[in-house]
């Protein structure tokens, strides 16, 4: 019997609020959905009937036009009604409580929260105050977890490089903002990967990691050396206080990934970038845009992956 807050008592997924702690069978399971959607794109009919009749309600408290757009497309393919909710707007802009806010759109019939907040937690919240037919997918909150981005991350690295247990993959930038890094470690990790690499500077790098199992690196060069998987993070600045970094032009120049930083590489490495890119921050043009990039392919296997989670958890009972 299942203890686990986003499994059912059978140990199947019934939200998705976190990767921590899930088996690796629960992301195989997802991964191996996904890839039966991977073809929708390209089929005259795009839709399945799979939730048909259910109603999907995107609750974005945080700006997000990338996670937010694909969810709608993904609940859209699976024949969803699809409601997003105007947070400007809503009633929590006027002093409602987040609670009294779901509570209301549970009285109108919604089967399925896809929330995204700069509070962390707040998902896990919601799925623990909903009645056992509401389920619940965490888009990304505060600093905590992106689980569906480290799930599509996770969908890139295995198309390209196929096995998991060979792999050499570098995480590079500002880890202390990022839930994405978070999610990414606790897949990689789950998932067999023998050496993941954190690379930033000690302002942007959570002391605790090597707790995890991660290879902690303050030189960027150690850190892409020989690397098969480099995944570039965005420079935050809307969650950054204080003096963490001198400038921008300094993080590049530490740290950017140029095509010089990027030959330290295996010769056949691949790119990853979450979105959205600072060009001339985090990344050069140059590879943003070359041949080892695999960032717009990203995208297209998130709206995979999000076809994958809805249809999953909307049909697991509690």
């Amino acid at each position: 019997m299942s203890k686990h807050p986003q499994l059912n008592r059978h140990g199947e997924l019934r939200h998705l609020l976190t990767i921590e702690g899930l088996p690796r069978d629960v992301l195989q399971h997802i991964m191996d959905t996904a890839q039966g959607f991977m073809s929708f794109g390209d089929r005259e009919v795009k839709k399945v009937p799979l939730l048909r009749g259910k109603s999907v309600f995107n609750l974005f408290f945080e700006n997000s036009t990338r996670t937010r757009t694909t969810f709608e497309i993904a609940a859209k393919r699976l024949s969803a009604d699809i409601f997003n909710l105007d947070i400007q707007r809503s009633s929590t802009a006027k002093g409602e409580t987040l609670l009294d806010t779901i509570a209301n759109l549970e009285a109108m019939d919604a089967d399925l929260f896809v929330v995204r907040h700069s509070e962390s937690g707040a998902p896990f919240l919601i799925a623990q105050h909903s009645p056992d037919h509401v389920h619940v997918v965490n888009a990304g909150d505060g600093r905590h977890a992106h689980p569906t981005q480290g799930l599509l991350d996770m969908m890139t690295i295995r198309h390209y490089k196929r096995d998991f247990s060979a792999l050499r993959v570098a995480i590079v930038g500002d880890i202390v903002h990022s839930r994405v890094a978070r999610s990414d470690i606790h897949a990689l990790t789950t998932l067999g990967v023998p050496e993941v690499r954190v690379v930033g500077p000690k302002t942007l790098v959570p002391g605790d990691l090597r707790a995890l199992g991660v290879r902690v690196c303050e030189d960027i060069d150690e850190g892409l050396r020989d690397a098969d998987v480099v995944i570039m993070l965005r420079l935050q600045n809307e969650r950054m206080s204080g003096g963490l970094l001198p400038s921008a032009s300094e993080f590049h120049m530490m740290y950017g990934l140029t095509p010089e930083r990027l030959a330290l590489a295996s010769p056949d490495a691949i790119v990853m970038h979450p979105g959205p890119i600072n060009r001339g921050v985090e990344i050069d043009s140059s590879v943003a845009d070359g041949p080892q990039s695999v960032i717009l392919p990203q995208v297209r296997f998130g709206i995979a992956v999000r076809m994958a989670v809805l249809s999953i958890v909307a049909n697991t009972a509690a």
